[in-house]
């Protein structure tokens, strides 16, 4: 008997920093060229990894303007769409309304509902792994760092400033790239590690 047991879910503490992805592989989509060779890319994929990033209300009854970031992730790279004003959306279009291309993600309920409202885009192919991945508890769901823990047995950091940054801002620092790719290709890697367990049907 081992006196000694490895718990089978360890505290996360415990675990190994996840291992993001490099921002020499994050592609900020800033000119109609990058868009048509970003959406030739991500058209011949079957699954992505799929987040947005809207800019924080903080006034009560506050609307939000959002989305203002939308990426995409294929397991070599990450494409980060700055939503403008003068933005041609038709390639993101035709990549998030694709029943064909699946996108998977965490809490996807607000990221497509405003999808719709400030772009008209209806997005279809999508899987929201936070209600598709089986939590502890009947109907619980699961979020990215609980996600990353158990099926890649890493430590998902988010930092709150983060987060909460300006993301409509015209010039996006270092880390808020880094922060908005990871959210996305996270996504992909539980995607295919849960998939590989049997936690979720083949595409």
């Amino acid at each position: 008997m081992d006196l000694n047991p490895t718990p089978a879910n360890p505290p996360e503490i415990e675990l190994p920093l996840y291992q993001g992805v490099a921002l020499a592989d994050v592609v900020l989509v800033e000119s109609a060229a990058a868009a048509a060779e970003a959406c030739r890319v991500l058209l011949a994929e079957a699954v992505l990894g799929f987040d947005t990033e809207a800019k924080p209300t903080f006034a009560k009854g506050e609307v939000s303007t959002g989305p203002h970031l939308i990426q995409l992730a294929t397991e070599e790279r990450v494409y980060l769409f700055p939503v403008r004003p003068q933005m041609d959306y038709s390639g993101l279009r035709q990549i998030l309304e694709s029943p064909r291309i699946l996108k998977a993600g965490f809490g996807l309920g607000s990221d497509l509902a405003q999808l719709r409202a400030r772009l008209g885009i209806e997005a279809q192919g999508i899987l929201d792994l936070s209600r598709a991945l089986p939590g502890e508890k009947p109907k619980q769901t699961m979020g990215a760092k609980t996600a990353v823990a158990r099926y890649l047995g890493q430590r998902m950091q988010k930092s709150k400033h983060i987060t909460t940054s300006n993301w409509a801002h015209p010039r996006l620092n270092e880390r808020q790239m880094l922060y908005a790719a990871n959210d996305a290709q996270a996504a992909l890697r539980v995607y295919r590690a849960a998939l590989a367990e049997g936690h979720l049907p083949p595409v």
